[in-house]
């Protein structure tokens, strides 16, 4: 019984690690992707006529 527990509770860590590392990995090409989209934008403020 206390080993079945064990698997399932190491298995729900795995999960919770896997998880946590594919959220901060798409977290942070988000926010690099955002940081060059506006940088674009700010470059080309210059050539808008309004």
């Amino acid at each position: 019984m206390e080993e079945k527990m064990f698997k399932s509770v190491s298995v729900a860590g795995i999960m919770n690690l896997v998880l946590g590392i594919t959220i901060l990995v798409s977290a942070v090409t988000w926010g690099v992707l955002l940081l060059v989209t506006g940088g674009r934008l700010l470059k080309s403020k210059k050539d808008v006529i309004i």
